[in-house]
């Protein structure tokens, strides 16, 4: 799961603000609901100290609707001028929460993320296509963008004869060419922008004909959904639904990906590490790829709940303990964060994603592990002893 997104958190003045909340409008009470939940959490930001512009900010961002049908959440974190991050997750918080402090709630942020996925919508016909893209923040676009072609002859109509045949080839080619435009600049946005996925809807032979001429870049991440349309009279919810089944899928295949080479990896004993203090020293060193969070099992609060890292002004300056984070250099602006603040703000410097795992998905110890892009004769192991000096650690010790 890509974080870069949370870059613009990094280094950037107190107090951050983060709002955790329920944003479902289904009914015609539903706006006002989600009205009521935003003041008393206002009422409580005031207490602690949340500049007011920045809620006048999030006053105006609340009032605005996600667009987005069914239950849903939405995370939004400001720092001290304005706001940053404003994303929807698919599943509403039990309750909504806020708070105001010295750094971000990155964790519920990043959760954010893992429930939402960059993808492009393609509605295409004989004419041409229309686009809507959404960046991953579960906001819907509220632009369209159209690409059409320039052949006009598009209906085929009965009769016989060979002049009744050339006119049907004539159609089939209008088609065809309309189809390659649309082909070609969807190729060229896939390069450009690389979404996660393309959902494919529309007329049945321009669909069919659509992922005959694209190449192999949007084959692989191409996804046809049946339903949509560029015309009026779609039923919207239930093409919406079958929307909500591939990116569920998506999701799922996603994170699972990334576990099973955790798993593989730390099988081997090569670039994987768990433990809080071992995923601490290679996310010191950038060399983590992807971050790895364990989700615990319901009403437990998980092992990094109450663990507090030190950390300095920069997000690689991290350690265990205040001596180790001095013996990297780092003692003026030393301080203590919250373990899964901390991990995911070093995560995020040094361009690395972040799964979840569920409870005993993978062997996690301390909750956390770490995929690595490089590793040296420095970097800890699973089979051995590292100077971590952490029993608790090793696995599959001969």
């Amino acid at each position: 799961m890509d974080l870069h997104w949370l870059k613009p958190l990094l280094g950037r003045p107190a107090p951050f603000t983060t709002v955790y909340l329920d944003a479902t409008r289904d009914d015609a009470t539903g706006a006002a609901d989600v009205q009521t939940r935003w003041k008393a959490l206002r009422r409580q930001l005031e207490r602690d100290g949340s500049p007011e512009a920045v809620l006048a900010a999030i006053d105006d961002l609340v009032a605005r609707p996600t667009h987005v049908p069914g239950p849903h959440g939405r995370v939004l974190v400001a720092d001290a001028q304005e706001v940053l991050v404003d994303r929807v997750l698919t599943e509403p918080p039990a309750q909504s929460t806020a708070a105001c402090g010295s750094v971000p709630l990155l964790l519920a942020a990043a959760r954010a993320a893992d429930e939402s996925t960059r993808f492009l919508l393609v509605e295409v016909n004989r004419q041409g296509a229309d686009y809507t893209w959404t960046d991953g923040s579960g906001l819907l676009a509220d632009v369209t963008e159209t690409v059409e072609g320039d052949h006009d002859e598009m209906h085929k109509v009965g009769g016989g004869g060979w002049a009744h045949r050339r006119w049907q080839q004539r159609v089939q080619d209008s088609w065809e060419r309309n189809v390659d435009t649309v082909a070609a600049d969807l190729d060229r946005q896939v390069t450009e922008r690389k979404p996660e996925l393309v959902i494919l809807t529309g007329d049945v032979r321009a669909v069919a004909l659509l992922k005959d001429a694209v190449g192999q870049e949007v084959r692989e991440v191409l996804v046809e959904v049946p339903g949509g349309s560029r015309a009026e009279g779609v039923n919207e919810e239930a093409f919406q639904e079958r929307i909500d089944g591939v990116l569920a899928e998506h999701r799922v295949r996603r994170r699972e990906s990334v576990l099973d080479l955790f798993r593989q990896e730390q099988g081997r004993g090569e670039d994987a590490v768990t433990s809080l203090a071992d995923v601490v020293a290679v996310l010191q060193r950038g060399q983590v790829s992807e971050l790895v969070l364990g989700e615990p099992a319901a009403g437990s609060p998980g092992p990094l709940a109450d663990r507090r890292l030190w950390v300095g002004d920069g997000p690689l300056e991290l350690a265990v303990s205040k001596d180790d984070l001095a013996a990297i250099g780092v003692t003026d602006a030393a301080r203590q964060m919250p373990a899964d603040v901390a991990l995911v703000r070093a995560a995020v410097g040094q361009d690395a994603g972040l799964t979840f795992a569920d409870d005993g998905a993978v062997e996690l110890v301390d909750g956390v592990g770490a995929i690595l892009r490089w590793r040296d004769e420095s970097t800890p192991r699973e089979s051995v002893l590292s100077q971590s000096a952490d029993s608790r650690r090793v696995h599959n010790v001969l």
